[in-house]
């Protein structure tokens, strides 16, 4: 009776043990999850914001002049700009939100002209593991001066962009943009429309 009640409390004392390594060496059992195992369109609820800071360059593209194509224009090759961008997500595939963004370029004969986007933008976004590519369209109004000469109206954006996800809380990627920017005057030799390319290193806080 001795040796079969110690067996007994052996198979009892080891069965625990015993069942923990099943379940190790089971594919289909339980599994540690971690925040990081898995990318998903959960990484989105509603009410999650996200705030982006980006510097980079622009490039001169197209401008015309009364449905005539301004060839060659007076704006050098490249110039700088920089955004600040505030975006609401209502679901993983849709936010809304606003943009600050100040750009700069020369002209030929060296002087300088400014120009500040202030906007609204929605948008969506594609999520590829840790790859994010949000897609947006801006519109607001515009500040640009040149000389002593000022100019208010609006703006149009086009946003594409890349970030890879570092944490839970950082991603860092690329920004682009074809933005269109109208100079319409009363005097129709000096009705504009300029289009500039955006080409940006951004960070994007998530929280």
């Amino acid at each position: 009776m001795h040796k079969i009640g110690g067996i007994l409390l052996i198979l009892l004392l080891g069965f625990p043990v015993i069942l923990a390594a099943q379940q190790d060496d089971d594919p289909s059992g339980p599994a540690i999850e971690t925040d990081w195992d898995d990318f998903d369109y959960d990484l989105y609820v509603r009410g999650d914001q996200t705030f982006i800071i980006s510097l980079g360059t622009i490039f001169p593209t197209l401008f015309i002049n009364n449905g005539n194509i301004i060839n060659p224009h007076n704006i050098r090759s490249v110039g700088g700009s920089g955004s600040l961008v505030y975006n609401y997500y209502f679901s993983p595939k849709f936010f809304i939100g606003g943009e600050l963004t100040g750009m700069f370029i020369h002209t030929l004969r060296r002087y300088t002209l400014f120009v500040v986007p202030l906007g609204m933008r929605a948008g969506t976004q594609f999520i590829y593991g840790r790859f994010e590519f949000p897609l947006a369209l801006s519109f607001g109004m515009c500040w640009q001066t040149y000389l002593d000469n000022g100019y208010y109206g609006i703006y149009m954006k086009a946003n594409a962009s890349a970030y890879f996800r570092i944490t839970s809380q950082w991603s860092f990627g690329l920004n682009s943009s074809l933005g269109w920017f109208p100079q319409w005057t009363d005097k129709k030799t000096q009705r504009v429309d300029g289009s500039f390319a955006n080409l940006q290193l951004a960070a994007r806080y998530h929280f």
